[in-house]
């Protein structure tokens, strides 16, 4: 048994069988349905219920609230029908959706990035192109193993993508810091994630991270640079200790060279220092004092705390 269930952009009507839900189906029938983590925690399905009937169990109140389920909103990778039904996505300004790939990729550069990193680059045999939004991520499949979700590093179009592994203690990146070597045949299945810069944004961005989470904010600067995108850009990068900080010369030269760019590394001793002699209730009126402005000049801590990382 199956329900027939039309998805308003697509000008299509898929059938959906008993218990799978709206998006699985869309995708099993090729539809370019937006999506994120298929687990009901991003929100990129969010989809109007125009008429019908579905359940959903198991997701997020941050992907979904209770008033935009009063609303008629929907996950679609939650909602199951239980009659024929009609939704439609979500339409922001702002929304872009790439089609998903299937690439065959080889290994054509791999280098230590730090002690626990490896940075991976890939040349696309087959499959392509390879459209994404800076700050997408892919699932990547490496021979023998289970496919892991990782984010690009590379700035949209660029004919070789690179991805950051950090090893932690699994199958698969174990292999990637052990085993892989230049020529290996690698699978890459996306875009995915609702999470990407949106060009169109004018105020300033703030980017946050640490170790290989460096990957997808490395593609949204090099990509907002690339595109002379006009407003303030702070880069705060957190890292344990001096061995963990990488292509910090990369970005302290992007700085150099683009005045709206400020790169600042953050350490944890430094944030110690910073820190630890204050209450809470003070650490966090500090904080308020110094959140950045698009014409100020950021200051995470104190600069006799961190001024030897710039």
């Amino acid at each position: 048994m199956s329900f027939k269930v039309r998805i308003v952009q697509a000008e299509r009507t898929i059938e959906v069988p008993t218990g799978a839900t709206i998006l699985s189906s869309a995708l099993d029938a090729g539809l370019s349905y937006p999506f994120g983590c298929q687990s009901g925690n991003c929100g990129a399905c969010k989809s109007h219920l125009v008429k019908g009937e579905v359940t959903m169990e198991g997701y997020s109140e941050f992907a979904l609230s209770d008033e935009e389920k009063a609303r008629g909103l929907i996950l679609a990778c939650r909602a199951v029908p239980w009659e024929d039904s009609e939704v439609a996505w979500l339409e922001e300004d702002d929304l872009i959706v790439h089609p998903r790939r299937l690439l065959d990729c080889e290994v054509v550069g791999l280098d230590d990035a730090t002690h626990d990193i490896k940075r991976v680059r890939l040349k696309i045999v087959s499959g392509g192109p390879f459209d994404f939004s800076a700050g997408q991520f892919a699932s990547v499949t490496f021979e023998g193993c289970p496919p892991r979700d990782y984010s690009m590093a590379n700035v949209p179009g660029d004919p070789i993508l690179e991805f950051h592994v950090r090893t932690t203690g699994g199958a698969t990146s174990a292999h990637v810091a052990e085993k892989l070597k230049v020529g290996d045949h690698v699978r890459v299945e996306g875009p995915f994630g609702p999470s990407y810069l949106r060009e169109t944004h004018r105020g300033p961005i703030i980017a946050v991270a640490g170790g290989s989470g460096m990957a997808p904010i490395k593609s949204v600067i090099e990509r907002a640079l690339q595109q002379a995108l006009p407003q303030h850009i702070y880069f705060y990068f957190g890292v344990r200790s001096e061995r963990d900080l990488y292509l910090h010369d990369h970005f302290a030269k992007l700085a150099e060279t683009h005045k709206n760019l400020h790169f600042i590394p953050a350490p944890r001793s430094a944030a110690r220092m910073a820190t630890r002699r204050w209450p809470r209730r003070r650490q966090r009126r500090w904080a308020r004092r110094r959140s950045p402005s698009p014409t100020a000049s950021p200051r995470p801590v104190p600069p006799r705390a961190w001024s030897r990382w710039r």
